[in-house]
């Protein structure tokens, strides 16, 4: 609970992240490093575009 002042806030946190973190986890063990790195970069550009949208709202 490093940082997190209560479990309710640590446990928000931990539910917020299992539904984002997997966006960011491709199946590298199918993939060369090329496809990976290709994939992660257009995964970081659809995160900005969203995280753009939301803070402007």
């Amino acid at each position: 609970m490093k940082g997190f002042r209560t479990v309710g806030s640590a446990q928000r946190f931990l539910s917020s992240l299992s539904r984002i973190s997997p966006h960011f986890r491709p199946p590298r063990h199918r993939m060369t490093a090329t496809d990976h790195r290709t994939e992660l970069s257009a995964r970081f550009q659809v995160w900005n575009q969203v995280t753009e949208q939301t803070r402007t709202a």
